[in-house]
């Protein structure tokens, strides 16, 4: 049945091909804000199950692929990227893309050897094998949203087999975000060059609610830990998040950790044109508040 909907669902899309060209990288701040994929480099099946005020989300994973990780929503990256690009120069896009994997892979900064392809071909079957259930721009808490990151994929052969790419079907709920000019964001390019997971989130929640605002902004570390939707114990996290702001690891932001009521550190953020300093926060969000 659901491959029967799939082939009905590619019938009625056009096709949109990768555009040419090495152009500015985008995020969906959905994606930055909440907890959407594993920050572990081992396979997570354990679901993530987040709730805070009036969003809810829950991400499920299969024992074969494993949970997305945060490296495989860099090909969600560079959809992001093409659709806008497409977008803004008066092209069509649509949710049916074709591109070739090394396209994909030097658009996110990866090597183009056989490793590398087999390790895109893993990142797409995470991404297709991953469902999400989530209350984000529904109209009520209530409602939940269920999709998967790519509906579908396929390898591309031409008559005589060779290979031509990869076609991949966005969801709905992503597309609609992407098409919103109000819910994406441009990111450092070095952002593909973080090797951690969980610097990987910090710099996408930081880019999200820093961006350039001279002002910054702050994070109880207790209410970071919470959205962040990660397995380990929260001694461990701050552990690592101590680590990162020492190395200042976040392209364009400087981070300080600060003394905080009830004893909870606080870190600050801000544009690395304005370092940060242990002072009282621009703005603390506790846990349970909403953004």
């Amino acid at each position: 049945m659901s491959t029967r909907l799939s082939s009905i669902e590619r019938q009625q899309l056009d096709l949109f091909r990768a555009l040419p060209g090495d152009f500015a990288p985008r995020d969906a701040q959905d994606l930055m804000a909440w907890p959407f994929f594993s920050l572990a480099k081992s396979r997570r099946v354990q679901p993530i199950d987040f709730r805070m005020a009036d969003v809810t989300i829950r991400v499920e994973a299969t024992p074969e692929h494993g949970m997305a990780t945060i490296w495989d929503a860099d090909v969600l990256m560079w959809a992001a990227s093409q659709i806008v690009e497409a977008r803004d120069a008066g092209l069509r896009t649509s949710r049916l893309m074709a591109a070739t994997p090394y396209e994909i892979l030097t658009f996110i900064g990866r090597g183009v050897s056989l490793r590398d392809y087999d390790r895109l071909k893993a990142a797409l079957d995470r991404l297709q094998s991953t469902t999400i259930a989530t209350s984000i721009r529904q109209p009520t808490e209530r409602r939940m949203h269920r999709f998967s990151w790519i509906n579908e994929w396929k390898e591309r052969v031409d008559g005589r087999g060779r290979p031509l790419g990869v076609e991949l079907i966005l969801p709905d709920w992503f597309y609609a975000a992407v098409m919103d000019d109000a819910l994406v964001l441009t990111i450092d390019r070095t952002y593909f060059d973080l090797t951690g997971g969980l610097e990987r989130w910090l710099y996408r929640i930081v880019r999200k609610h820093a961006g350039r605002q001279s002002g910054g902004w702050s994070f109880e570390v207790p209410h970071l830990y919470v959205k962040s939707g990660s397995l380990s114990p929260l001694k461990r996290f701050a552990f690592e998040l101590r680590a990162i702001v020492r190395r200042q690891a976040l392209p364009g932001y400087a981070l300080t950790l600060a003394p905080g009521p009830f004893g909870r550190e606080i870190l600050i953020f801000k544009p690395a044109a304005m370092p940060a300093a242990p002072r009282a926060p621009h703005r603390v969000l506790p846990p349970g508040d909403k953004l």
